[in-house]
């Protein structure tokens, strides 16, 4: 009997028995390696520590109805590792070599996976860093590729309850042309004191504007936005945001129930012609959000005034989630189900 209380688990670091390690050294990428280990030796001049050469990708395996173990998305996610590889000068992963890697570190910590009904899941995180030493700014010549994995809960205590975000004006979490488009530590460090300011005046989390005129939605804090009016998901388009794969599927589904999907500038002032809105993400998935407080203006946009999520982000939900956990067909082969 597992010690694990799956119905308890909060989104966080859980240690398990093993992590994958790969080491890029004369310029070709070596063999994977098995380690017990929680802890990395790092020279004291990496690139990773002085230039922000760190790359990271978040996804998650599921155990379906039918006991199997589930990962979602990937290849997709594999893919979009090398696009922030690209975007910092670090080698790319080969798609292959990505793919065994998580899959081995989800079969050797199987017994951490979650079952089935709990509303939790496997937590992977693969990771890129440059640790060739360097003084003076330069790409290193050495990188390390490895993947750690643990049962989470959900991202928002909340779970998929209705949860309330502020709007920050002065704070920005990425520039245009800048690393937003792309997952690397630096973004999520630029968010951290907006989003604890926003914890401690009691929102679950802060949505950044875009950071040349402040004058448009860009992310809700770790996650994608999106508004959903007249039959239509709508969510922003902008260079400073990631692509959310989570976000990337949630508009295949809608455009199959039968929404059309744009994907456009949200002028702040269309919060108040929204139905429903939410943020969506790996961590996440969806997190409605019943109100949105300007902290500039003071300002109020509210949703849901029942305290529920409205009845098109749920159903957005249940679908991914039935499509993660075998409920649902996989049409569109997002699933990689593990033998």
């Amino acid at each position: 009997m597992s010690a694990i209380d799956w119905k308890g688990l909060l989104f966080g670091y859980f240690k398990t028995d093993y992590n994958i390690r790969c080491s890029y050294i004369n310029g070709k990428w070596g063999k994977l390696e098995v380690s017990d280990s929680e802890y990395i030796t790092l020279h004291i001049a990496a690139t990773c520590l002085h230039y922000g050469q760190e790359a990271f990708e978040g996804m998650k395996a599921f155990t379906g109805i039918d006991g199997k173990i589930r990962i979602f998305r990937l290849d997709e996610n594999g893919k979009r590792m090398n696009r922030s590889a690209l975007g910092l000068m670090m080698p790319e992963i080969p798609a292959e070599l990505f793919r065994e890697a998580v899959i081995k570190a989800v079969k050797l910590n199987i017994k951490h996976i979650p079952p089935h009904g709990h509303g939790a899941s496997l937590y992977i995180r693969p990771l890129l860093i440059g640790t060739g030493a360097q003084v003076g700014v330069s790409p290193a010549k050495e990188y390390m590729f490895l993947i750690f994995v643990g049962p989470v809960g959900p991202y928002f205590k909340e779970g998929f309850s209705p949860v309330r975000m502020q709007i920050v004006k002065d704070f920005d979490r990425a520039a245009p042309l800048g690393t937003g488009s792309i997952k690397v530590g630096g973004n999520y460090a630029a968010s951290l004191r907006a989003g604890d300011r926003a914890h401690q005046e009691g929102y679950a989390s802060a949505i950044f504007l875009d950071a040349k005129e402040k004058k448009y939605i860009d992310e809700a804090g770790p996650a994608n936005f999106f508004g959903i009016k007249n039959n239509t998901y709508v969510t922003p388009d902008s260079v400073s945001i990631l692509p959310s794969i989570t976000n990337m599927s949630l508009r295949v589904i809608a455009e199959e129930m039968g929404m059309k999907v744009e994907k456009r500038q949200i002028p702040v002032e269309e919060l108040a012609e929204f139905e429903e809105v939410g943020a969506c993400g790996t961590a996440a998935v969806i997190s409605p959000i019943c109100k949105i407080v300007d902290r500039e203006t003071g300002k109020e946009y509210i949703y849901c005034k029942n305290g529920k999520a409205g009845p098109i982000s749920e159903k957005l939900y249940n679908k991914l989630k039935g499509i993660q956990e075998g409920l649902e067909p996989d049409k569109y082969g997002w699933i990689t189900v593990l033998e």
